[in-house]
């Protein structure tokens, strides 16, 4: 059970990892440039325009306390202070949540609406959420630290989108009429897996919600969402509008609790009949062991990365400076997908360092309830502090520590956007999941160096691409061992396209029209034909 409090974990390092993060010095102290203003993070934080009204667990239509009673804090990470104490789900609740997604299920109305009246209160339900943008930004700002005009602008309004998106597919799923070597009447039939089981992390609250239930939903199945401890908040207010949209009582259930508990409950239960759930892959491999070990439920798992972003050696400089850097220190570099091995070439590397490091220290960090802020806080103390070994560790490795890499400010938990370069493959920041705003910087020779470097990880989510030839292009998307390939963008999530990885990045896809193979089974229908005018 120790290994399951890493349940919902982002991403977590191995023992081998920590025994050497542990050794780091701090002799890099004072290194690097310091052009970064505290003020932002000294000031005092501004009062989020929205009150916490719903902290209890959702069960069968009903916001409860937890069966134990307990409570466990959700913390601003601007302050490290608390916001609210929401109720702590354990296997008790998750049993409870279950039951009801169970019965709504088997007896509820929602697998018998037609496909249409699913769809009607799905899209009823992206009408209220843009009704109700700016409080659920802000309460998504305010648990999890991301920059309000990130959660207001993009992340909200493509949380609408993806619903819309599922809406649209609800009475558009069919089966097949198959020919058959005989006289038989062949037909399968798309059915509605049953109570769904969904994990969701903390760096993309809502976002990873629609992700996990829009599909479901949309399929005919019920659902019980387990949400991060850290970010409890804006899933509990947007489920309350789900219900006012006309969704029946128990068919989506939420959960906040912890991983060794309300996690593994609900990966183990045995009425569960599919379970969804994005975070570590250390933490993932413990979701399909529970779920094998269990009832053999289906599982679809997005899991961690280490994704190279190429910058090929007839780029633009200045724009490859630009995209490398959104690629990632975007959303606090707290993202599975983020391009975290920057690759460039040997004939531009020695430019493309220099202004990466301006560009570092140009970033503007502070509250993020701020105008203009572009990194906030990282969510809590522990991915903080991880950070921040792997930041000794790569000093002590013998990376160049261009620019950042400590805290900023006495309070909270914001970090200085940090640049390595002289980075080899072998070092842990060129190897492991950092999830901060560390940008490591490698060099490569030409492109056969570069593809057998680039897919040397355990990890294959996602790559970035910038070049200026089409054949390198092609060369390279092909060759490239990833489930996505941004050539000359990056993290362009629209609601059709698929998101999946290759290797210990997890199995299945996310969002587009294969996300639904996820939420339905498959059944065929034979029946004899008795003098059929024809086969």
């Amino acid at each position: 059970m120790a290994a399951l409090r890493f349940l919902l974990s982002r991403s977590s390092l191995s023992s081998s990892s920590v025994a050497l993060l542990s050794r780091g010095k701090n002799s890099f102290l004072g290194r690097g440039i310091w052009k970064y203003s505290t003020a932002a993070a000294i000031e005092e934080p501004i009062k989020p325009p929205v009150s916490v009204d719903h902290t209890q667990l959702l069960i069968n239509g009903k916001f409860v306390d937890a069966a134990s009673g307990k409570t466990f804090p959700t913390l601003d990470p601007r302050t490290g202070e608390v916001i609210a104490h929401v109720a702590e789900g354990d296997a008790e609740d998750v049993n409870r949540a279950v039951s009801a997604a169970r019965k709504a299920f088997d007896e509820g109305p929602w697998p018998r609406l037609t496909a249409y009246e699913r769809s009607r209160i799905m899209f009823r339900f992206a009408d209220l959420v843009e009704k109700h943008n700016d409080e659920i930004a802000a309460l998504e700002t305010w648990d999890n630290g991301k920059p309000y005009e990130q959660s207001a602008k993009i992340e909200v309004p493509m949380f609408a989108r993806l619903f819309r998106y599922y809406a649209g597919w609800a009475d558009k799923i069919h089966g097949l009429t198959v020919p058959a070597d005989g006289p038989y009447h062949v037909q399968t039939l798309h059915e509605p897996i049953g109570v769904a089981g969904q994990i969701i992390p903390w760096n993309f609250p809502l976002l990873m919600y629609a992700w996990k239930v829009g599909p479901a939903l949309a399929c005919g199945n019920t659902v019980v969402l387990k949400t991060a401890e850290q970010t409890p908040l804006s899933a509990l207010y947007v489920s309350k509008l789900f219900h006012e949209a006309g969704l029946p009582a128990g068919v989506l259930n939420v959960v906040s609790g912890y991983g060794p508990t309300a996690g593994s409950a609900l990966a183990s239960h045995m009425d569960v009949d599919k379970v969804a759930f994005t975070g570590s892959t250390e933490t993932g491999k413990i979701v399909l062991e529970l779920a094998a070990k269990s009832n053999l439920k289906v599982v679809t798992l997005e899991l961690g990365g280490k994704s190279p972003f190429i910058v090929c050696e007839d780029a633009d400089v200045d724009k490859a400076v630009e995209l490398a850097h959104f690629a990632l220190f975007f959303n606090q570099g707290q993202c599975c997908c983020a391009g975290s091995r920057t690759f460039v070439h040997e004939r531009v590397y020695d430019e493309f360092v220099e202004k990466a490091k301006a560009r570092a220290v140009q970033r503007v960090v502070g509250d993020p309830f701020k105008n203009g802020i572009e990194q906030g806080p990282q969510v809590d103390s522990d991915q903080f502090e991880k950070i921040l070994k792997y930041i000794r560790a790569g000093v002590d490795c013998g990376a160049t520590l261009e620019t950042g890499g400590e805290r900023l400010g006495t309070k909270g938990y914001y970090i200085k956007p940090t640049v390595f370069s002289n980075v080899k493959d072998d070092m842990l920041i060129a190897k492991e999941e950092i999830f901060g705003p560390v940008q490591t910087i490698l060099k490569y020779k030409d492109l056969d160096d570069v593809i057998r470097r680039a897919n040397a990880s355990q990890y294959g989510l996602a790559a970035g691409v910038f070049t200026q030839n089409i054949d390198t292009a092609n060369t390279l998307t092909r060759a490239l061992r990833v489930g996505t390939v941004w050539v000359n963008c990056f993290d362009t999530f629209d609601a059709a396209i698929p998101f999946g990885g290759y290797k210990m990045s997890g199995q299945g896809r996310e969002k587009g029209v294969y996300s639904l193979k996820n939420y339905l089974q498959v059944k065929a229908v034979v029946t004899p034909l008795t003098n059929p005018a024809w086969l």
